[in-house]
């Protein structure tokens, strides 16, 4: 019988992932030292080896249906950025998205399950193992998202795979929607428009200006003023219809919007490597740590 502390010990011992060491003791009754050797055989326990590396490289791609309705964006780490220029990663990369966007995952963990439509017969996860054990680096699926229209997704790529950008458009057209999209990438808003914005966010932003107001000498009534009319700026920082159109700075993005007759439902602009820490090793450590 398959535990699931047989499974964890499994995982701690080779570094595969939960559903190939669960696919193993399956298949080999339970045994421990037989599933670590299918484990090897197959090179997920190799390619587990490299799970410690950090991945902060890769690529960022989407995808949009043939009928302009879904649309998926998707982030795959590397280590290196020179992984990223190499087709049979990007191949991978625009499959998954294309998987996102015909199957529906609620999460990166059911993704990795799903039989992969690229090549069938496989797991995502199993495909993913191979390509890992063929390029030679750590690679993840980070993060993604996925949207259903009832007007239409548009998509934006900035970099080279640097920077995706999905926007989910109630009314408007592809142009347009094209816009909206390079506006979220080159002016990173956070949401769609103030009423969206969390109230304690809100609070929170309030507390710091009365209290730069109030360090600025101002009284106290003084600085409640001062702090209506700075929240403002605030509020066209992060949201999307109060910031000022990146192609023409003269108008606002609600503006453009009301001009068109255009309507943004969410949007999502995922970077690559956002938020990971990277590890910085120079060439003589890295060589020294090889040859320990």
């Amino acid at each position: 019988m398959v535990t699931a502390s047989l499974v964890k010990e499994l995982r701690e011992k080779t570094g595969a992932g939960m559903m190939d060491c669960k696919k193993v003791l399956t298949e080999t009754d339970g045994d421990l030292e037989k599933a670590t050797e299918l484990l090897r055989e197959r090179g997920i326990a190799k390619a587990a080896k490299k799970s410690g590396r950090i991945a902060a490289e890769g690529l960022v791609e989407a995808y949009i249906s043939e009928d302009g309705k879904i649309g998926a964006a998707v982030e795959v780490n590397a280590e290196t950025d020179f992984v990223a220029k190499n087709e049979e990663f990007k191949t991978f990369v625009m499959n998954v998205a294309k998987q996102i966007v015909e199957k529906n995952p609620k999460d990166v963990e059911e993704l990795l399950g799903q039989e992969c439509i690229a090549e069938p017969g496989k797991t995502v996860n199993e495909v993913l193992v191979n390509k890992i054990a063929t390029i030679g680096e750590n690679m993840s699926i980070r993060r993604f998202v996925r949207f259903e229209s009832q007007g239409l997704v548009e998509k934006y790529i900035h970099g080279d795979g640097k920077i995706a950008v999905l926007v989910n458009m109630q009314k408007g057209n592809n142009e347009i929607a094209k816009d909206v999209c390079m506006q979220i990438a080159a002016a990173r808003p956070e949401f769609v428009k103030r009423e969206n914005v969390p109230q304690e966010r809100v609070d929170k932003e309030m507390e710091i200006l009365k209290a730069q107001a109030m360090n600025e000498g101002k009284p106290a009534e003084i600085a409640e003023k001062m702090v209506q009319g700075r929240i403002g700026k605030f509020y066209g920082e992060i949201c999307l219809v109060e910031q000022q159109f990146v192609k023409n700075p003269d108008i606002k993005v609600s503006q453009l919007l009301k001009e068109k007759d255009a309507e943004v439902v969410e949007f999502a602009r995922l970077e690559k490597g956002e938020g990971i820490e990277k590890k910085e090793e120079n060439f003589a450590e890295e060589v020294m740590n090889q040859l320990k």
